[in-house]
């Protein structure tokens, strides 16, 4: 049953996607964060067990509610997520994001607030993580599974296009049919930023296989590139059940998903002397500090830079 909104939040959503241009998998996400908030304080104001929360009506939610809120009531709040939903630092890192959004739409664009009580909210330290990825060997072993696959064809074209081309999973379920021309893709990335991504031999050839069985489209609108048995556009969902059967099938590696294939096509591309520039244009980076987590070397490879350094010999 869908949440009944106070128009404030409805005001904000639209902003995010209208003006800011945010993807509507971003405007979902926000409008969870948001929507547990309200609850949250509800059920602390009205003395309701937050076990019921999810029936907790926010529709009558006003500016001048908002107004009364207080850092201490986001401390609380953020306290509620890592306590009893046990959310991760990084969950919790994107709920401070939320607010910090949210509170400044408030008071910087429609000046509806005149104190922020979020610009002092901290965002919980994340550690770096070292990006999972398939060496080559792995990912050798990875295609070589889809032609065991009933669309093999297909899915051997989505991974190649996963492990050449480096794009997203989001990306690869919007691709249209007009969106190859010759041997450029045309991708479409976050905030809905266009990119021109080159087809190298091997995903020419995956792509060749592919469009000779591609299923007929039964939707309306566009042609998608990638058609599933039933008809339609492939949902992230979907891609992501197929990666799962070729890993249960082969690597059975833990948590291995179409996310993880892009890291994989970054870190080998750059192993094989990508500079970071280029990646960065692959990958549809804003931030090249983004593209960095990709360029990530392995300690082995460090120890033989150190031996091989000239002053390695000079000794006194």
């Amino acid at each position: 049953m869908k949440t009944k909104q106070p128009k404030i939040l409805k005001d904000f959503l639209i902003y995010l996607t209208t003006i800011t241009g945010k993807s509507q998998r971003t405007r979902k996400e926000y409008e969870y964060d948001l929507v547990l908030f309200f609850r949250f304080l509800k059920a602390v104001e009205d003395d309701i067990p937050t076990s019921q929360i999810h029936t907790i009506d926010i529709s009558e939610i006003t500016i001048d509610w908002i107004k009364q809120l207080t850092l201490e009531d986001l401390y609380l709040f953020m306290e509620y997520c890592e306590i009893q939903r046990q959310n991760s630092a990084a969950a919790r890192a994107r709920k401070v994001a939320t607010l910090k959004s949210f509170f400044k739409y408030l008071k910087g664009k429609r000046r509806l607030i005149e104190e922020n009580p979020a610009d002092e909210l901290e965002t919980p330290k994340i550690g770096k993580r070292a990006p999972v990825y398939l060496n080559l060997q792995e990912a050798q072993t990875f295609i070589e599974a889809t032609k065991l696959q009933q669309y093999s064809a297909r899915d051997y074209c989505i991974i190649m296009f996963f492990l050449n081309l480096g794009i997203r999973v989001s990306e690869l379920c919007s691709l249209n049919m007009h969106s190859v021309q010759g041997r450029n893709v045309t991708v479409i990335g976050k905030g809905d930023k266009e990119r021109i991504v080159y087809m190298n031999d091997g995903c020419l050839d995956a792509l060749n296989r592919y469009l000779p069985q591609r299923h007929l489209y039964k939707g309306d609108g566009v042609e998608p590139l990638f058609v599933s048995q039933k008809g339609t556009r492939f949902a992230r969902q979907s891609i992501a059940k197929i990666v799962k059967q070729l890993n249960t099938s082969t690597l059975n590696r833990e948590k291995l998903t179409p996310h993880k294939l892009r890291h994989t096509s970054a870190t080998l591309m750059y192993k094989a002397g990508a500079d970071i520039r280029s990646l960065q244009h692959i990958l549809g980076h804003s931030s090249v500090a983004t593209t960095q987590i990709y360029t990530h070397i392995e300690d082995e490879q460090i120890q033989e830079v150190m031996k091989s350094n000239p002053f390695n010999n000079i000794i006194m």
